[in-house]
């Protein structure tokens, strides 16, 4: 039985500085570029430089989710149960740093002339691989979120640094690669075709994944004094009894919401990251730095969204905000490819067609952006409502098991990226011109359906969600009147002179 609680921040614990406060954002940066990369280029370069079926690509990505199912419950449970002079946390970060840079970048460099099944278990092995690395260090960031603060609205800030991060590395590192990696060449006037440009891709994505993760674990390691410790126990878990607490955490009616939703809104933005290069060569016919300038609108999301997203979760709550923003969004963003299905939209070449996809972007994605944060910070309050159930502070499990539903459902859509490539008899590797405009159609016709009702279906699972800021501070207030009255009989136990922890 355990004989220690793990105990809350220490009181007396500094303010945090800004510097921690950063240096704990910049940290997602390293998950940004990865996901851009993954969702973004992995198929389009295996599939459209390499000329690796869609089919095979998507089937291998999306087993990687089998990886991810078994091994992010099992770093969160571990990180949970940790005991060291780090602390929980940070030996993972530290030690996530270059194994995940290397794997990242193996990925990109596959045997060359290869047969369509070595391809896709090259994929399969070194996405793997990569997700598994990086699970060490997302996983345990995330899970400090409510170690650091137990405050509602503060939660949320400290997510949007991390999403307006990671959104920076993602879509910074984008738009620096189509400018420079991509640029235009006369053998490739599109340079994301060109295969050379992926080399300095894949080095440079790698050594800024290490030095985002090594600033977060080294500016946030001063607080490791002020974070909550695992249990001193005295007896071994068996493996059930591992997985029986898991499973008590992971059957929390909130938690089980998020999950709903995050299943299926993670699974639409891998769709459309995985589509949206396909669109913007092939529908619109951008070059690559009009798609460069593009991927800017989305740094700008992130811009308007990290200061907006603590006052809409404030005003009308973390989960009316989430699921407004979801919807409208979306419904914007899809509004350009409705268009010009129709007819009705810009046409390539048109003066006015990069500023208003620009637009429409940056207010599209400032949406999405304030859903998901406010939708991270309704997890970091789920750890809380499953302490006041079940005695055990689970942080490490919850960020799991939301690691593995991001990675998985990112898998999932580029999955359904494939599907809808296949069924729109889309080529792989075509020539110059050989995208008609009847398949692009038909890749609308496909996609539009299919992210509209991802979308609506994860608005309607959110709606099962309980917890609000009366209920969330009811919760801190019981496990703070619990602790006290655990110091208070451990004082009461304690020899005459001895220390009180």
């Amino acid at each position: 039985m355990a004989t220690v609680a793990g105990s809350t921040n220490v009181a007396g614990a500094p303010p945090m500085t800004l510097a921690t406060r950063l240096s704990y954002g910049i940290g997602a940066g390293a998950n940004g570029i990865k996901n851009a990369a993954f969702t973004t280029y992995l198929m389009f370069y295996y599939n459209q430089v390499v000329g690796v079926p869609a089919s095979v690509v998507s089937i291998a990505i999306a087993l990687t989710l089998l990886v991810d199912a078994v091994v992010d419950p099992l770093i969160g449970r571990w990180s949970d149960t940790t005991r060291s002079r780090w602390g929980r946390r940070h030996p993972f970060i530290y030690g996530a740093a270059i194994p995940t840079a290397v794997l990242f970048a193996a990925v990109w460099f596959p045997p060359k002339d290869a047969s369509d099944l070595t391809y896709g278990v090259w994929i399969f092995a070194f996405a793997a691989l990569t997700r598994m690395a990086l699970s060490a260090f997302e996983i345990t960031t995330s899970a400090m979120n409510p170690e650091l603060t137990s405050d509602y609205r503060e939660r949320t800030r400290l997510f949007s640094l991390r999403y307006w991060f990671g959104y920076a590395g993602a879509f910074g590192f984008t738009a620096f690669s189509l400018a420079v990696f991509f640029a235009a060449t006369p053998e490739y006037p599109r340079g994301q075709l060109n295969p050379a440009g992926y080399t300095s891709f894949a080095l440079t994505g790698a050594a800024i994944i290490t030095i985002a993760i090594l600033i977060c674990g080294i500016g946030t390691h001063n607080r490791i004094p002020y974070l909550r410790q695992a249990e001193v126990r005295t007896d071994r878990r068996s493996f059930a009894t591992h997985l029986r607490e898991m499973g008590q955490a992971l059957h929390n009616r909130a938690f089980l919401a998020i999950f709903g939703f995050g299943v299926l809104k993670y699974t639409a933005i891998g769709l459309y990251s995985g589509c949206s290069l396909y669109f913007g060569t092939y529908l619109f016919k951008l070059s690559g730095a009009q798609l460069a300038l593009l991927t800017f609108d989305s740094l700008i999301a992130a811009t308007i969204a990290a200061p907006l997203a603590p006052v809409m979760s404030a005003w009308i709550g973390k989960r009316a905000s989430s699921m407004f923003f979801a919807v409208g969004g979306v419904a914007l963003g899809l509004s350009p490819l409705v268009l010009s299905y129709l007819g009705l939209f810009w046409v390539p070449g048109d003066a006015m067609l990069v500023p208003t996809l620009f637009v429409i972007g940056a207010l599209y994605g400032a949406m999405v952006a304030i859903s998901l944060i406010n939708t991270s910070s309704m997890l970091a309050d789920v750890v809380e409502d499953s302490a006041v159930k079940t005695g055990r502070h689970d942080a490490g499990v919850f960020f799991a098991a939301s690691s593995f539903m991001q990675q998985c459902s990112s898998a999932l859509g580029i999955l359904a990226t494939g599907a809808i490539l296949t069924w729109s008899a889309f080529p792989q590797k075509p020539t110059p011109g050989g995208v008609t405009a009847t398949m692009t159609d038909s890749l609308i016709l496909h996609y539009v359906p299919m992210v509209i009702t991802l979308w609506a279906l994860g608005a309607l699972v959110l709606l099962f969600y309980p917890i609000t800021k009366v209920l969330h501070e009811a919760n801190v207030d019981v496990l703070r009147a619990r602790e006290a009255e655990a110091r208070a009989r451990e004082m009461d136990n304690a020899p005459l002179g001895a220390p009180v922890r």
